[in-house]
């Protein structure tokens, strides 16, 4: 099915009604110049719904609706583990991580390490996250983003990529670059009912035709019975995919540090919730989210196990010619990535085409806006603000906030196309982000939660850590990522209980936080939500284990 004038109409219609809309929330109100609080931190004002809408339009991009489709047709349920366990990893985020944050009055995530130890970490911090922003999170949307705008408009043969990376990029820069953080929330509100209902169309339609019969709830029981291998959380050890989801290890283990680091450290993350009316509203937004990631597997991967059915063939399943050949990487593997638009290009009827081309293109869109404006954020106000230009106006640390997000999005649509045809684009990104990633948690967990971590043990820790991991990644340790992962995190925690006890001369680290009961007294909704989606991810686990 191609694209119809109908679905251009509906598909152009939200391009401009999103860009409208950003650029209209973020106007400066009469009397009054957007300064640095309001273009970073949207004026502090956010309440729960957008807090929570916004962490999500944030997370939900290309990786899973192209990444992680990809990896539910080669790995089936199991993959949802990042999902679910990333709806606990919010709770304990909103529990136990925002009281302080928020207390401490943060634009950013390395003000934090220089509050508790000094401004030379935060500096090595905020120079590696800006680099990881531009080279690693925004190049993987772009092409992620552009590979499947050229499956669902072209020939999927990539003549179209470039072309849908620079469409992607002026979308995201038309209203963030002006509106900033207020702009990027308050559309992300639209953009993520846009892109729950257009990847539950997808879903539903696939299953409608997963069996000549026809029938959601007959797919469903078809792909069910026929791929009932892909419906395991908890993966083997002779399951092919295991060194990507080590078992019991993805519970107890590796999967921890990325959910912690992602959701609790991570600048184009967290940052919705610094700009809260209030710690109440933020918990509230976060327990708000976690909801919504129980729901995320039913419209990302699901269709990837569809995708995995029909490319199988089992008796039973609609005969669909060529689809070997659509999938082909042409070195004789699978190119998995393709199962999402693929989906939408062959099933999705034609004026539902647009809404569901919008939906994903939503989903782009609102991570772009969220890393482009996280990364101006922490240059202007970690970098440019205290080495460049101590004394810069607010007019001037916003012109170069925007500045700084147009020159990253340049340098990541340069290196976008060099991404290339990787088979599992969501794992890849996991993994050598979690080179990084576990001595940084490490850090952050020391500095918070133990008063006699130093400074000059957070960075012998973090610099180890990258060391740790390396020799970890060897082949001559044959270890899952994901446990070389938790592995590295503990050797760097004992790295730096050990360099603070044997340097430092006293009993607590005069930066060291106190912590008090208070701190981590939470309101009656929190509370309940968080027994709900404990209760429900129980009951989840314990049908699909």
């Amino acid at each position: 099915m191609q694209f119809s004038f109908i679905d251009y109409i509906v598909f152009v219609g939200y391009l401009l009604g999103i860009i409208v809309l950003g650029l209209w929330v973020s106007r400066d109100k009469k009397g009054h110049q957007k300064d640095s609080k309001d273009y970073f931190l949207a004026s502090k004002s956010l309440p729960w719904w957008a807090i929570g809408t916004s962490l999500i339009a944030a997370n939900i991009s290309a990786e899973q609706f192209i990444g992680m489709s990809g990896s539910g047709f080669a790995v089936g349920l199991a993959i949802a583990s990042y999902e679910w366990m990333a709806a606990i990893t919010l709770i304990i985020v909103g529990k136990f991580f925002l009281p302080v944050f928020i207390e401490k009055q943060l634009y950013t995530i390395p003000e934090f390490i220089e509050q508790r130890f000094s401004t030379n970490l935060k500096t090595i911090l905020a120079v590696f996250w800006i680099g990881l922003f531009i080279f690693v999170n925004l190049t993987s949307v772009l092409f992620l983003g552009g590979k499947a705008i050229d499956t669902i408009l072209g020939n999927g043969d990539g003549s179209m990529i470039i072309y849908a990376i620079l469409g992607l990029s002026f979308i995201a820069v038309a209203y963030s670059l002006y509106g900033g953080l207020s702009a990027v929330a308050w559309t992300d509100v639209v953009q993520v009912a846009l892109l729950i209902i257009g990847g539950l169309i997808t879903s539903v339609f696939a299953l409608n035709y997963v069996t000549p019969d026809g029938g959601v709830l007959n797919g469903l029981s078809h792909v069910f019975n026929t791929a009932g291998e892909k419906f395991h959380m908890i993966l083997k050890r002779d399951n092919p995919e295991y060194f990507n989801l080590p078992g019991v290890a993805v519970l107890i283990g590796g999967m921890w540090v990325a959910n912690l680091y992602y959701w609790g450290f991570n600048q184009y993350i967290i940052q919705r919730t610094f700009a809260a009316k209030s710690l109440k509203e933020a918990q509230r937004g976060i327990a708000f989210a976690a909801f919504l990631k129980i729901l995320i597997p039913l419209i990302v991967v699901i269709p990837g196990i569809v995708v995995f059915v029909l490319y199988s063939q089992p008796e039973g399943t609609t005969v669909m010619n060529g689809i070997r050949e659509a999938f082909s990487n042409g070195s004789g593997g699978i190119n998995y990535d393709k199962a999402y638009p693929w989906l939408i290009r062959v099933f999705v009827p034609t004026g539902l085409k647009g809404l569901v081309l919008a939906a994903l293109t939503a989903a782009i869109v609102s991570s772009l806006a969220s890393m482009l404006n996280s990364t101006s954020t922490i240059f202007t106000m970690d970098i440019y603000k205290p080495y460049i230009n101590k004394e810069a106006s607010e007019k001037s640390l916003v012109r170069v906030g925007r500045i700084t997000a147009f020159f990253a999005l340049v340098i990541a649509v340069i290196m976008a196309p060099v991404m290339g045809n990787i088979p599992q684009m969501f794992q890849y990104i996991q993994e050598y982000t979690g080179l990084v990633s576990p001595g940084i948690l490490a850090v952050f967990l020391m500095g918070l939660f133990w008063k006699k971590a130093t400074n000059k043990a957070a960075i012998v820790g973090v610099l180890s850590s990258i060391v740790i991991a390396l020799l970890l990644k060897s082949q001559a340790v044959d270890l899952p990522w994901m446990d070389q992962m938790l592995y590295t995190m503990l050797i760097s925690m004992v790295i730096i209980a050990g360099v603070s006890i044997t340097t430092s001369e006293q009993v607590d680290d005069p930066k060291g936080i106190e912590l008090t009961s208070g701190l981590f007294k939470t309101g009656h909704v929190f509370n309940i939500s968080a027994y709900a989606i404990l209760i429900i991810l129980s009951v989840l686990y314990a049908v699909f284990w």
